[in-house]
């Protein structure tokens, strides 16, 4: 008996360890989703392309003279690097009367502008390196490849919104005033 007893008791003592006090249940642990870093942006380096990211240019004035001695001020854009004056004002959806942008050349020559990727119609004003208009495309078509040119060397050419030009009355021969131009470093 002391036998049975024995193995009664170490059965029970086993059911209880094994049954005792149900585990505690937790709920599992959720998987740590760890993101792949995302892969860096590629840069866009077409200064042509609608979504490089081009830098602020710098500003100035610039006043023209119309055929009646008017002076007409302008707050215009310089551009005076080769990026900047590749990139010109393509992708622009406005440009308000009174603004403009001024494109700076090393040295007066032939000069030649297109309007790929330019979304609205332009003036271009072109000047040669004595301040004074040697001739004016208005009214340039956009997006277009068509070359435009006066047929006159110039050193720098303002572009302005279509119809400025005649709308204050401006012709070749009149000067040009552009402030502040030798802060201006024309890159070739």
């Amino acid at each position: 008996m002391k036998k049975t007893l024995l193995v009664a008791v170490s059965v029970l003592g086993a059911c209880r360890a094994e049954g005792g006090n149900p585990p505690v249940k937790t709920a599992p642990t959720p998987a740590k989703i760890v993101e792949a870093p995302a892969a860096p942006a590629k840069k866009q380096t077409d200064v042509s392309a609608q979504d490089y990211a081009m830098p602020a240019l710098p500003k100035t004035r610039l006043t023209l003279t119309d055929a009646f001695k008017g002076a007409h001020v302008l707050n215009v854009e310089v551009a005076a690097t080769h990026d900047a004056r590749t990139r010109g004002l393509m992708w622009r959806t406005a440009l308000a009367d009174g603004e403009g942008m001024v494109f700076l050349f090393p040295e007066e020559t032939a000069l030649s502008f297109w309007m790929r990727n330019t979304l609205i119609p332009l003036d271009m004003i072109f000047i040669d390196a004595q301040f004074r208009i040697v001739g004016i495309v208005e009214n340039a078509e956009p997006q277009t490849l068509s070359s435009r040119s006066p047929g006159k060397d110039a050193k720098y050419v303002l572009e302005v919104p279509a119809g400025y030009s005649e709308k204050i009355g401006l012709k070749a021969g009149l000067p040009v005033k552009i402030e502040g131009l030798s802060g201006f470093p024309v890159e070739n």
